[in-house]
């Protein structure tokens, strides 16, 4: 199932993988990063479950936040200890 996701979401992990200068990677990092996704993602349901309005500018916190959220589950479960580096931008 992960090599199926890193497949299909492979334009974006390649951009965070791609590269040959060294890079330092803490296992807490990929875990800060799968609770932030967890955080946003909840962050996104919740903004979508309470409506607020007819107004198509309600929709775009539940863009933003979700897909903040889908994006750091996905370099946080699927993502090598390159990916996780370099969204925390810790080089050696």
């Amino acid at each position: 199932m992960k090599n199926l996701l890193r497949k299909l979401f492979s334009p974006f992990l390649n951009k965070l993988e791609s590269g040959t200068e060294p890079y330092l990677y803490k296992p807490s990092h990929r875990f800060i990063l799968l609770v932030m996704g967890v955080l946003f993602s909840a962050l996104g349901i919740a903004v979508l479950w309470f409506p607020v309005g007819q107004d198509p500018t309600y929709f775009l916190p539940v863009v933003v936040f979700g897909g903040a959220g889908f994006f750091s589950l996905l370099v946080a479960l699927v993502g090598t200890e390159r990916a996780v580096a370099t969204i925390w931008g810790s080089k050696k």
